[in-house]
């Protein structure tokens, strides 16, 4: 217990997001009478993919000590992941999870709670931005429609593998308490704040409210995840009680950038190797192409999610950056005390 209630200091506005999201899920489900839901995704649910990729984590750091030094990798796990670690790691995930979830459900909702959508005034956003033109529709004349589409489809769909991947980075491989929790509390306020886009500005995105300029793009995964959101959503409005998934279709901010620039933003401000930093912000502006090139979302979207990001970096930096005390000192034993201090210092 007296590991469990250090680790809690560190992710304080990260739980406190996590129980206000599952609170207002709860009470939008029962206003609705919608069921609460664990998402799917193509890795199984996500209580089975956020804590795999935490183990996977963990396995890639001890498996390859526990060969160099010809020991067990159960004497490596007692050194480095010691109860204080593990309670770090088991609050972060759990924050993590519950905003996460709750997001979900949330943007699940929308098609009830928000039926009124604003595509109009977003479509007429766009064709002032880029003056008269869709979109689109110029990224498919300048970038052409065969192996680009394969391309962005890839970095699209790849943001599904690296949302669980970076999460157990920052809870596995951050020598920083601080760290971890500066990245975890940035990622529960995108979701938190996403929701919130959602029912401000509710959208459905070009692609869902008028697909002629996307009919002619090949198949790829992107417009397979596509498809089966649109059908996803048809479902959840034919029968909200009995359907038996989540409705996934909501536009305005862009979760898809928010995250990517969160991950990107805060791989800059601490320094990472630059080859990461770089592939980063590459990943970034292709993902940022991505929405629009298949219709995911408008510009504004975008430039509200890159907003959202920055907001989200700023105010988990300030909430986290003091838990420099002895007690939280204590908790990485014996994994880079020093880089604690440093970092809590910075």
């Amino acid at each position: 217990m007296r590991h469990l209630s250090s680790a809690l200091r560190p992710y304080a506005l990260a739980l406190l997001l996590a129980f206000t999201a599952a609170v207002v899920a709860i009470a939008v489900a029962v206003a609705y009478d919608l069921p609460l839901r664990d998402p799917d995704g193509v890795a199984g649910p996500a209580y089975v993919r956020l804590p795999g990729a935490v183990l996977v984590m963990v396995l890639l750091d001890v498996v390859p000590r526990a060969l160099y030094r010809r020991v067990g990798l159960r004497t490596v796990l007692r050194e480095r992941y010691g109860p204080g670690r593990m309670a770090l790691v088991a609050v972060g995930l759990a924050a993590f999870y519950v905003s996460y979830v709750s997001y979900r459900n949330l943007k699940g909702a929308l098609p009830l709670a928000r039926p009124r959508v604003f595509d109009a005034e977003l479509i007429a956003a766009d064709r002032l931005l880029t003056f008269g033109n869709d979109p689109a529709v110029l990224l498919h004349d300048l970038l052409g429609t065969g192996v680009s589409a394969h391309v962005l489809s890839a970095v699209y769909i790849g943001f599904l593998g690296f949302v669980p991947v970076s999460l157990g980075i920052a809870l596995v491989w951050s020598r920083s308490v601080w760290m971890g929790a500066w990245y975890v509390t940035a990622m529960c306020l995108n979701w938190v704040l996403g929701a919130l886009s959602y029912y401000l500005v509710p959208s459905l995105g070009p692609v869902f409210d008028h697909d002629q300029p996307f009919t002619g793009l090949p198949a790829t995964g992107a417009s397979s995840l596509q498809q089966s959101l649109a059908t996803a959503r048809l479902e959840v409005i034919a029968d909200p009680h009995g359907a038996d998934v989540i409705a996934g279709v909501a536009g305005f901010a862009s979760l898809h950038v928010s995250i990517t620039f969160t991950a990107a933003l805060i791989a800059h401000r601490i320094a990472l190797p630059r080859l990461i930093r770089w592939t980063m912000w590459v990943f970034l502006g292709l993902t940022i192409i991505a929405t629009l090139y298949f219709g995911w979302h408008y510009i504004l979207d975008d430039i509200a999610g890159l907003g959202l990001g920055a907001l989200a970096v700023t105010v988990a930096q300030r909430a986290t950056r003091r838990i420099s005390t002895d007690r939280e000192l204590a908790l990485v034993e014996p994994m880079g005390t020093a880089s604690l201090q440093d970092s809590a210092a910075a």
